[in-house]
């Protein structure tokens, strides 16, 4: 078939608001979008110049005809393209994880009306409250309803001819209580279409306008001087308003508004929502999206905000986000509060996505240790703005004591785990006293010559455990090697974790607490340990070597021998008579141990 004429195309899409659909080879539906002007989104695919990630290049590649529907503003284009998305749900849309049912609060259409919850809603005539994605807020509420308001749960049926004809009897909930009788016409309809008008309230969240109507109620009882019923009703008030004060997290003049939050990362968004009555959050979920291609945070903030206004039957006018949304809308505000109530909100919506997020991710990384990995190295090559994802990375130290034994130590990563079989230590050989930077320049040097003649693959970065004049040493040899522009080298100052690059005059700082600088410093001990035990090892085996030659009957060839047989320091000192005896006389022996035992101070 031949290639796509995408110009063709275009030139019959006009600039007006609509959704656009691509369809591939197969006639299959595979991305539904929406625009404000549909030929300049549509064209953009297209465009050369733009920037587009390796999803989005497939899914233009696989594009063989473009359909498109004109709607009348950007808000309808927002509702019509998520109700196709449900309805065909296209390979290369985002994917809305969600396939709970929640449950619901129903009032029953029927005389005497029964409050219960239920998973099924029926076009009955009933009102329905929710769908409540925290079922303990549920039973909390209703719970409260029980409390508060004596209502039948049998499922009799009520009409007027029936309890006139006598035909039911009160049971054991009217006993103890919990119900005021109907059946058998001890409570009329209208008290209890009353308590009914009430719980709507409740479940509305304008549990204040229900407080002031029990407060009038208690009021007029004790100024009738009837006190029990008054009492009665005092009970109520107490539940209502310690109820109140759990449900209230701002000012209760903030009425009917919905609040949305978005916390995202290459693979997935999360997105959370927030319903708010008079004050109270009578409603909350926050939903997982897998993101097909490169969506910004903005689309998949609308695309979720229709979901939950759609499930949630909201009708509030403002919305509360993080940052600007361009959907333009008359009918609807956005708010981007910089202080006060509902920047408290915000902030409290804004802590559930992340906390959700967190444990999300936590649980997929248990199953698949290998999306952690992924995480951390896209972190770390976003956070130290590398090129290439740093899979291998290594790390020098030095190591000297008083310009004496200078070593050099390198430590590497794979994976963003330590891979201690390519560890390496270097004798330094070219340097003579104390010079940090020359000692680096010679390591660096040493380890890039032999892994290119070696033809080993080089590091995708390279850290430096100093300043910027060790950096400087390091980037000398890399010059000399001609690689200084196939892999990024930052130097790591010890004291306030600063991480300077070539050719910059101020280090870069990274959060104290992220996990890119977690691992650089893992690198940076990991390095330092590796070259200090190294370190010490030839120290101690130097000291030793030149006190066994000063030793009458030791000299430098016995003590030369010793090191070679033994391999170690400590385990020269820890040998045995017999041992010993294996490499030195019987005299060398009886010397070597009198001497250890005059001078235990050297264990």
């Amino acid at each position: 078939m031949s290639a796509f004429d995408h110009r063709k195309a275009l030139a019959d899409i006009p600039h007006k608001p609509g959704v656009y659909q691509y369809w591939d080879v197969d006639d299959t539906l595979i991305y539904i979008g929406k625009a404000k002007d549909l030929r300049n989104r549509v064209g953009s695919y297209f465009n050369l110049d733009k920037q587009l990630n390796g999803k989005t290049r497939v899914l233009v590649s696989k594009i063989r005809k473009i359909t498109f529907t004109i709607v009348d503003t950007e808000i309808d284009a927002w509702l019509l393209e998520n109700s196709l998305i449900k309805k065909h749900q296209p390979r290369y849309n985002i994917m809305l994880k969600d396939d709970k049912t929640y449950p619901w609060i129903i009032i029953k259409r029927e005389p005497f009306a029964r409050v219960f919850w239920t998973r099924n809603m029926v076009k009955d005539g009933s009102t329905y409250f929710g769908p409540y994605a925290s079922v303990g807020m549920m039973h909390t509420i209703l719970d409260l309803i029980k409390e508060t308001y004596p209502l039948r749960t049998c499922n009799l049926p009520l009409t007027p001819k029936n309890i006139d004809d006598g035909k039911f009897k009160v049971c054991l909930e009217y006993q103890i209580g919990n119900c005021k009788g109907p059946c058998q016409a001890y409570q009329t309809l209208e008290d209890y279409e009353s308590n009914i008008e009430e719980i709507k309230d409740i479940l509305n969240g304008k549990i204040g306008n229900v407080i002031r109507n029990v407060n009038q109620v208690i009021k007029t009882a004790v100024e009738q001087l009837n006190f029990e019923y008054a009492h009665q009703y005092q009970r109520k008030l107490l539940v209502l308003e310690k109820y109140q004060s759990k449900s209230t997290v701002v000012n209760s003049a903030i009425t009917n508004i919905d609040v949305v939050s978005i916390a995202s990362d290459e693979r997935y968004a999360f997105v959370n929502y927030l319903k708010v009555m008079n004050g109270s959050i009578i409603q909350t979920q926050t939903i997982e999206i897998k993101k097909r291609l490169d969506e910004s945070d903005e689309e998949l903030l609308t695309i979720a905000i229709t979901e939950f206004r759609t499930k949630f039957h909201s009708t509030s006018k403002e919305i509360i986000v993080p940052f600007e949304i361009t959907l333009l809308d008359a009918n609807l505000k956005f708010t981007v509060p910089k202080l006060g109530e509902k920047k408290k909100l915000l902030e409290l919506s804004q802590k559930n996505v992340l906390f959700f997020k967190k444990e999300k991710l936590n649980q997929y990384e248990k199953l698949n240790p290998d999306l952690r990995i992924d995480r951390i190295l896209t972190q770390m090559q976003k956070d130290l703005r590398l090129t290439q994802l740093p899979k291998h990375i290594e790390c020098f130290d030095n190591s000297n004591f008083q310009g004496q034994y200078p070593v050099s130590a390198i430590v590497v990563f794979k994976d963003a785990k330590p891979s201690k079989k390519d560890y390496r230590h270097f004798n330094v050989k070219t340097v003579e006293g104390p010079n940090d930077f020359a000692t680096m320049e010679e390591a660096v040097y040493r380890r890039y010559k032999r892994m290119l003649e070696e033809e080993d693959t080089l590091p995708q970065l390279i850290i430096i455990d100093g300043g910027k004049g060790q950096l400087s040493s390091a980037l000398t040899s890399l010059k000399k090697l001609g690689i200084e522009k196939r892999v990024t080298v930052i130097g790591i100052a010890k004291r306030l974790e600063e991480l300077y690059y070539p050719g910059d005059s101020y280090p870069l700082y990274l959060d104290k607490k992220s996990e890119t600088l977690k691992v650089i410093q893992q690198l940076r001990d990991e390095a330092h340990r590796f070259g200090i035990t190294f370190h010490r090892k030839k120290r101690d085996q130097g000291t030793l070597k030149t006190e066994l030659e000063q030793i009458a009957g030791i000299g430098k060839t016995t003590a030369d021998k010793l090191l070679r047989h033994f391999k170690s320091v400590k385990r020269i000192r820890e040998a045995k008579e017999e041992e010993l005896a294996l490499v030195l006389n019987k005299a060398q022996v009886k010397t070597l141990l009198n001497y250890f035992e005059q001078n235990k101070s050297l264990n």
